[in-house]
């Protein structure tokens, strides 16, 4: 019997309807911190546990459990002069390994295990950002696809190279070009990755094929790794596609801290709400369409975009973005240098109604809009309700609306203010003035 049993979890490891029949992985809306928006390129090993120390302690218990290394840790020289070519680190077989002057526990074959190891010890997960495709290194030494009899030339599709990112070639929809990925995450699981973030494939461009291929490697590995896909758009019309292989996927290109953008990149705050409204319908346990990181408090010192600074959003303004997140269901991946984390932002981050209303909440919907008040409403645990009432415009706006007009009962409801944590007793009808660019959110219970 138990030789029978063992023998069906071996089996279960590389199927993917077995892994599916396991229940969703991501069951609630993934919750972390990424390194991009604080160190973009060039953060190292002491500068990542430094900032997992603080996860641990201040935002754990609230429910963060994700700590990401973004883009180039197989960089030696991520700081590079114009003139100066790129310096890889890869192992015998085309992979990327972390830069040893960087990661100095990466030494030999050790990978990102030490650092995974580390971040597990606290009770966190480990996750690291990798550019879709095969090294261009890889390629050029036609290296070995470790576990197969295939060499990089086979899989790899020099015709394709991302638009934005010189590091790799895209990936042939092949066998060899399986066999690639298969090699990759066998890699990351053994470093004890919990989390892949993987760029150039949602937009810019759309890369189906590659996503599947990348989908089946990591089931055949019987890691649970959570597949998070980047950047946005992602075509509204390939969710269902998506929602097969990923567990999020960005809904947007990425969002940083201004209000407003005149310019089509980067996107703001303001130009999030249509966006994340076109979504709310895709949204299910194990599905997470993702409107990209919070760009708050310190963002240094070597951001991903701009100069080190903190962040450019008012707290009325982050107020807003976190509650639009949250009442949506998004991710809530921080993008903050958690080594300079305020009490402000921790209390911002972790009231527990926000985060509850995050990660349990159901029904959420965009209930209308009001020239520039945009409503939300969601339901939540034990006969909780939520009614969030935006204001974008430029002017502070007072309300006095009944509340049936949202979509309630006509009836009275004990209502509390979720961001000042004060009672409002029972009303029937909502009152007050909403700064510019600021939401009331309140918590309605019959």
């Amino acid at each position: 019997m138990v030789k029978r049993f063992l023998v069906g979890i071996a089996l279960c490891a590389v199927s993917l309807s077995c892994v599916a029949q396991m229940g969703p992985l991501a069951p609630t809306p993934p919750m972390g911190w990424n390194s991009w928006d604080a160190y973009g390129l060039t953060i190292d090993e002491a500068q990542f546990r430094a900032n997992v120390d603080v996860l641990a302690k201040r935002l754990k218990p609230a429910g963060y459990e994700y700590a990401v290394v973004d883009e180039g840790w197989y960089l030696a020289n991520p700081t590079k002069a114009k003139d100066e070519a790129f310096e890889y680190r890869v192992d015998a077989n085309g992979r990327y390994l972390p830069a040893l002057n960087r990661f100095l526990s990466a030494a030999g074959e050790a990978g990102f295990r030490p650092v995974a190891d580390y971040v597990h010890g606290l009770g966190l997960k480990f996750g690291i950002h990798i550019i879709r495709g095969i090294p261009t290194k890889a390629v050029e030494a036609n290296a070995a696809i470790e576990g197969s009899a295939f060499h990089a030339v086979d899989a790899a599709d020099v015709s394709d190279t991302c638009p934005w990112n010189p590091d790799n070639y895209g990936v042939k929809d092949n066998a060899a070009g399986q066999a690639w990925y298969d090699s990759l995450m066998r890699q990351y699981a053994k470093w004890g990755v919990d989390y892949i973030k993987v760029d150039c494939i949602a937009s810019h461009p759309y890369k189906g094929n590659e996503i599947r291929m990348i989908h089946r490697a990591i089931a055949k590995t019987g890691r649970p790794m959570v597949l998070s896909l980047s950047p946005g758009p992602a075509p509204l019309d390939k969710a269902a596609e998506v929602a097969e292989n990923a567990q999020l996927w960005r809904i947007s290109d990425d969002v940083w801290d201004m209000w407003v953008n005149q310019k089509p990149w980067p996107r703001s705050v303001k130009s999030q709400f249509p966006v994340i409204a076109s979504w709310v319908g895709t949204v299910k346990p194990g599905n997470w369409p993702d409107a990209d990181m919070l760009p708050l408090g310190t963002l240094g010192p070597s951001p991903g975009d701009g100069s080190p600074r903190v962040t450019r959003l008012t707290h009325d303004e982050q107020r807003t973005l976190v509650t639009l997140w949250a009442i949506a269901r998004s991710p809530l991946i921080v993008g903050t240098n958690l080594t300079e984390l305020d009490d402000w932002t921790v209390a911002l981050l972790t009231n527990a109604d926000v985060v509850s209303m995050d990660q349990r909440g159901h029904e959420q919907r965009m209930a209308g809009q009001d020239g520039d008040l945009i409503v939300w409403t969601s339901k939540g645990d034990g006969g909780r309700e939520y009614l969030a009432l935006f204001n974008v415009g430029d002017s502070a706006v007072r309300v006095e609306t009944p509340l049936r007009r949202y979509g309630f009962a006509a009836e009275q409801y004990a209502a509390r203010d979720v961001w000042e944590k004060k009672d409002l007793g029972k009303i029937d009808e909502t009152k007050g003035t909403i700064a510019s660019h600021g939401v009331l959110l309140l918590e309605l219970r019959r």
